[in-house]
This record gives structure tokens, C-alpha cells and sequence, in this order.
């Protein structure tokens, strides 16, 4: 963080259900002595968004930031369940007790958003979305909006996930579990989101730049529209920073939008069930690993105690395996 403030990125986004509070805490520290060159953001992780919680749960933010106010403060997720009036008295309270500056929501729809402006009687800066070359739903009426009424849209998951890297094909699929258990990255997806990364390489080629900072240099050109790239390292910090800087051209840009228009990826029913069978796959590939390390240990041991567990370990991965394909089933 230290390193991408040098390099001017203002914008510090966080959430008190980062670690459960740790990153707010690590955000806090980061920023001491530097609050007034970042744009801070944070959010409310809406279980019981009444006015009471709201206020409550802003305090504790603060102090775990170790700032007197921040400059926005965001409502994580809708919750239908409690009126938006009821949880806009809070955030308006925390508006004139000057302990937040700005008032956002985060994967509101249009109308949502609009609701949550009219119960709080003043504008609700922003609205945080998954927003990328490969989810551009926002476009249909989330931007168009806030480009009309001078908001903004604050987009996560810039790079679908990583899929727009070029780390990953099908013959280097994701190993996390976040992004396995992602439909993107079904090997169906990956094939078809070829022809966009090979758009992506092609204009990162022409610029010397990387597919990455090529996607996130087409968010950057959106009016109205900030992005929120993560990063590990001081590394990936210093690229992201460097997009911000890519110059794109309007062609550059029109074929990008096309390559992204012809990604149609596999959704639905069809998406569950290939999610369903990698599970299998996976479980099948983890038991056999852990059945080999048993018969390594076993193998002079026949009779003994590992012996026994290899025994039950072979006869639980039977079971486990007729369970997943149970559910490979009943998802078709």
C-alpha cells in the first residue's frame, strides 16, 4: 500500500469483513502519517442494518482504522429485510456527525440504489460492482445512471477473477479454490474467452504492456468509473499503477468491446453441472493423493495400525466418490 501511494493511487478500499476487521486494522497502520493522500473506503457488512448497528458498526471502523472519519462508507450487500429507511437514518447520522463523508452501496441494482438516494435525502455516491471484459452488465443501466447524475461506479473484480491475465488456459487451469469453484473458469469458459485474452495480448504487444494493465486500462477510459485491482505484491502494486497511465485508442478500444461482445460464456444449468463434476474430479484426485501417502507408509506395514487406515481411507473414497456422483446427478 505504502508503494502504490507513492505512485499515486488515492483510492484504499476495505471492509470490516476482510479478516474480520484485520485488514481494516492493516489499512490503519499503512495510512499513518499519509491519511490525507488516500481517498478512504470501507464497509458495512449488512446483518442488522438498523440505525443503532449502523452507527455501532461505523465506530468500531474507525477506531480499528485509526482515523477520526472516512471518506466513504459503503453498505457491503442489499438486505431486503430491513427497510433502507431505517438503515439511511444511521448512515445520514453518521453524515452530520461528520464521521463519514460520502454514502455508498455495493451490488445494488438501479432501482435499489435509487431507493436507498430517496431515503436518505442526499446522494449516495457510489455503487460497487463486479465490472470487467467479461461482465459488463453494469453498462445496461448502472452506468448510464451515474454518468447522468454525476455518481460513480466503483469496479471490483477487474480482471474477471484473473481470467483476463493470460495466467490461465486449459492446459494451465486455476488451482485455488476460490477460482475453481468459479463458472469462469470451467474449461469451456477458458476456451471461449480465448479469442478476448488473444485481443487483450495483441494490444498489450503494441504498447509493451501486459494483458492485465490492458483491461484495466479499458475500465480506466469509462467515465465515472473507478477501479479497485487487488494486489499481493509490490510487484503487481507497481503494474496496476501503470495502467492507469496506458493510453489506449479508440480502435484499440472498439476491438476490445467486440472480443468482450462475443464472449457468451456457459451459464446456468450447464455451468452447475460442470461445477458439480469438477468437485468430483477434485475430490477423486484429493483422496487418491492421500490413499498413496497411506500406502507409502503401509507398504511395509501391512498388518498394522496404517495398514488399518489405508484399508478405511480406500473404502471412505469409495463412498465419496458415489456421493459426488450422486450429486453430479441430481445437478443434470
Amino acid at each position: 500500500m505504502q508503494r502504490s501511494l507513492d505512485l499515486g493511487v488515492r483510492v484504499v478500499d476495505t471492509a470490516e469483513l476482510y479478516g474480520f476487521g484485520r485488514s481494516e486494522r492493516i489499512v490503519g497502520r499503512a495510512l499513518a502519517g499519509r491519511r490525507q493522500q488516500a481517498f478512504l473506503a470501507t464497509k458495512l457488512l449488512p446483518v442488522l442494518p438498523v440505525a443503532p448497528v449502523v452507527l455501532q458498526r461505523a465506530r468500531a471502523s474507525l477506531r480499528r482504522l485509526g482515523v477520526q472519519a472516512v471518506d466513504l462508507y459503503q453498505l457491503h450487500q442489499p438486505n431486503p429485510t430491513v427497510p433502507l429507511s431505517q438503515t439511511m437514518a444511521g448512515l445520514g447520522r453518521l453524515l452530520d456527525d461528520g464521521l463519514v463523508r460520502h454514502v455508498g452501496v455495493s451490488n445494488y441494482s438501479l432501482h435499489r440504489w435509487q431507493q436507498a438516494e430517496a431515503a436518505l435525502g442526499r446522494p449516495v455516491l457510489s455503487n460497487q460492482v463486479r465490472y470487467s471484459l467479461v461482465d459488463r452488465s453494469p453498462e445496461a443501466e448502472l452506468l448510464p445512471w451515474a454518468q447522468r447524475h454525476d455518481r460513480l461506479i466503483i469496479a471490483y473484480s477487474p480482471l474477471g477473477q484473473g481470467l483476463l491475465s493470460g495466467r490461465y488456459d486449459e492446459n494451465h487451469p486455476p488451482s485455488g479454490a476460490v477460482r475453481r469453484s468459479s463458472p469462469l473458469f470451467l474449461p469451456d469458459n477458458v476456451a471461449r474467452a480465448r479469442p478476448l485474452v488473444d485481443a487483450l495480448r495483441q494490444v498489450a504487444a503494441a504498447h509493451g504492456a501486459t494483458p492485465a494493465q490492458v483491461a484495466l486500462a479499458w475500465l480506466v477510459r469509462r467515465p465515472n468509473v473507478i477501479v479497485i485491482p487487488g494486489a499481493s505484491s509490490v510487484a503487481q502494486a507497481e503494474a496496476n499503477a501503470e495502467a492507469a497511465d496506458l493510453q489506449l485508442s479508440d480502435d484499440e478500444d472498439a476491438a476490445l468491446c467486440a472480443a468482450s461482445d462475443a464472449f457468451v460464456p456457459v451459464g446456468g444449468m450447464a455451468a452447475l453441472r460442470g461445477l458439480a463434476r469438477r468437485q468430483a474430479d477434485d475430490t477423486r484426485a484429493e483422496l487418491r493423493q492421500r490413499v498413496g501417502a497411506l500406502a507409502d507408509r503401509a507398504a511395509g506395514d501391512p498388518g498394522g495400525l496404517v495398514g488399518g487406515l489405508l484399508r478405511a481411507a480406500r473404502q471412505a473414497g469409495r463412498q465419496a466418490a458415489r456421493q459426488a456422483a450422486g450429486g453430479v446427478s441430481r445437478a443434470g
